[in-house]
């Protein structure tokens, strides 16, 4: 089972990628995770991704997609991945696709948390006044303005691939703004289905 988280910052992926493990055993891949392990144990691929980080530059799809495609082979992956955070793009998705079907291992479902900006940045606020109320640290970037600003992007650079995975018939919409049990229901319900 092979699994696209997508909605914006706040929507709720991390937390529903956490309860998939659990459940389903599937493992969660960060594509920024993979590369700083594969920069820190010095793989070809990471010296490769370092020395283009090193430079300023932005790591290129291919090499995205093959550090995946490594990534899927290992023992941990056997019952499926949760991608939360790529593809960003139309392009990536595509590369995805064709690599996931020369692995024969295809997307199962691409969940689409469909959330309310407005409530996000009204569950933010509240979560940093109850921190402070609580004498908790707040996070430097828990603030409304980086969340704007992030969801800004979302709707720029992410946005565009909904349409892309629609056209497939494997994007299934999830109310991000349900409670946590509900929205794990929804999810549930596709997967039993597909």
């Amino acid at each position: 089972m092979n699994i696209i988280l997508i909605g914006p910052p706040g929507a709720g992926k991390g937390t529903q990628s956490k309860i998939l493990e659990t459940k389903y055993g599937l493992k969660q891949l960060s594509t920024g995770d993979m590369l700083r392990a594969e920069v820190s144990a010095q793989t070809e691929l990471g010296q490769q991704a370092k020395a283009i980080m090193d430079s300023g530059k932005l790591i290129s799809d291919d090499i995205i997609i093959n550090m995946i495609a490594q990534r899927i082979t290992q023992p941990d992956c056997a019952q499926g991945v949760i991608f939360d955070g790529f593809p960003r793009t139309v392009e990536q998705a595509k590369a995805l696709d064709r690599m996931l079907a020369e692995k024969k291992k295809p997307l199962t479902a691409v969940i689409h948390f469909q959330v309310n900006e407005d409530e996000l940045v009204g569950r933010l606020n509240s979560r940093i006044r109850q921190a402070q109320e609580s004498g908790q640290a707040v996070r430097a970037d828990d603030n409304e303005a980086t969340l704007r600003q992030r969801l800004a992007v979302y709707r720029e650079q992410t946005a565009p691939i909904i349409p892309y995975y629609e056209a497939t018939g494997l994007m299934k919409k999830v109310d991000g703004m349900a409670p946590i049990e509900d929205v794990t229901e929804q999810i549930e319900g596709f997967l039993k289905s597909v």
